[in-house]
């Protein structure tokens, strides 16, 4: 069922983060001194008192003097993140006085029909009510002292927050749904991919490298399939990753792909496949999750020589994972955005397939008849039987006389194999020997 949704909003540097981690009980969003950090909405499930809801934590309301590049989107966010809330939290420091900006905040909020909670965060002594009453001015109602950091406060606000709430409503049934990352180097058109899939301006696009910092996810029906689809901040060589908060969402990153069942890896078509979009496909391969290649910016290569030398840089940097589909899209003018959906769910479909033991007995049985097989000295590797011992990725055991004969061209040769029997495409695989008792 659709759980009621908070947002929590305010000026920047006020510790929006650090009150989301408090009630969700977790470290989801980043948290560091720079201004500005949160840039798009991002969402943590939250439970208070047997109430579960959502909590939204967007980014920093900048006054429209701001010189923040990204201050106007943000604000426009954080608006759509009171739009689409249920009841709003309203941060501000208790450290200093009410500033302009704080000022300005109250003004959008007062606009709102939205129930909304004043908190004066960083009191340690939310005792002291000498400290709040500055804030009254702000014409939002009674404010709340808090101590985010340390959890002084937060239960009193929760209780008046979930006691306003409305009760969840029924969905439809959808099933399980299929977790899907958007993955890629930054600035190859991710945001503008998830916001042409969903419909609606759900993550900040801009052509500055590295504008999503923090993990984006959204939930979206898909003939009858739900999928939930994660925008993932860019992630760059080690060597690049300068800022503090930039290493931060490469962890994000990393951590939306330990969660998905599919990667859908964006490149820059008018770039080619690079050395980092490797490096990237590596980091799913190896997380067990199945993949899928999307060329985005393809209606940029006007020249078929441009169409060859990106196919060329595919063909070469991605000889590891030769078996997952490619998809030539752009974002910009919606060309093939349609099939995108189609594909992760196939993809989702090999990940979590079962290739049958009688089906791949036959296989080992006319791999035999060939004779390519390792042999050393005099011994020689014989495979007796096999079977899928799990799925997503799909990993098959075999049994045979001597498991240490087995050698990287050998087991090659056999995935090869596999995956020119069984239908296979768009998921790593997984072989394991085990001696024959």
């Amino acid at each position: 069922m659709p759980k009621p949704v908070v947002a929590i909003v305010g000026r920047p540097n006020v510790g929006k983060s650090t009150l989301v981690n408090r009630i969700a009980q977790d470290r989801e969003a980043i948290v560091h001194e720079s201004r500005g950090v949160t840039r798009d909405r991002s969402y943590h499930e939250a439970d208070w008192a047997g109430h579960e809801f959502v909590l939204i934590d967007t980014g920093g309301l900048e006054s429209l003097k701001s010189d923040d590049v990204f201050a106007s989107r943000i604000r426009e966010q954080a608006v759509a993140a009171c739009e689409e809330a249920d009841a709003i939290i309203f941060v501000v420091d208790g450290l200093v006085s009410a500033t302009d900006e704080d000022e300005e905040v109250a003004r959008v909020l007062r606009r709102t029909k939205k129930p909304v909670f004043l908190v004066v965060n960083k009191l340690d002594d939310p005792d002291n009510d000498q400290e709040l009453w500055d804030y009254y001015a702000l014409g939002v109602g009674e404010p709340h002292p808090v101590s985010a950091v340390h959890g002084h406060g937060t239960g009193d606000l929760l209780d008046e927050v979930v006691a306003v709430l409305p009760e969840p409503t029924p969905e439809p049934d959808y099933g399980d749904a299929i977790n899907v990352a958007i993955i890629g180097r930054p600035n190859v058109g991710k945001s503008s991919l998830l916001n042409r899939l969903v419909g609606s301006n759900r993550s900040i696009v801009s052509d500055i490298s590295g504008t999503t910092r923090d993990a984006i996810d959204v939930v979206v029906d898909h003939d009858g399939q739900r999928i939930r689809l994660v925008d993932t901040a860019g992630m760059r060589k080690k060597s690049q990753v300068h800022e503090d908060v930039e290493y931060y969402s490469m962890v994000r990153g990393l951590r939306a792909m330990d969660e998905a069942d599919v990667c859908l890896l964006v490149v820059d078509a008018h770039d080619g496949v690079t050395e980092q979009d490797q490096k990237v496909a590596a980091m799913a391969i190896e997380r067990g999750c199945g993949i899928g290649i999307l060329l985005n910016k393809w209606d940029l290569l006007v020249e078929e020589q441009m169409r060859t030398d990106c196919m060329d840089s595919l063909a070469q940097r991605m000889t590891f994972a030769s078996w997952a589909p490619i998809l030539r899209i752009s974002a910009k003018t919606g060309r093939s955005v349609d099939k995108v959906l189609d594909l992760a769910c196939a993809v989702s479909r090999t990940h979590g397939s079962r290739v049958g033991t009688p089906a791949l007995n036959d296989l080992i049985t006319k791999l035999r008849e060939t004779g390519h097989t390792v042999v050393d000295n005099k011994r020689r590797l014989k495979i007796h039987y096999g079977t899928q011992t799990l799925t997503a990725p799909p990993t098959f055991t075999f049994f045979c006389n001597a498991p240490d004969l087995v050698d990287d061209n050998f087991q090659r040769y056999l995935e090869n194999r596999m995956r020119e029997t069984f239908e296979l495409t768009g998921t790593p695989i997984r072989l394991r020997f085990r001696k024959k008792d």
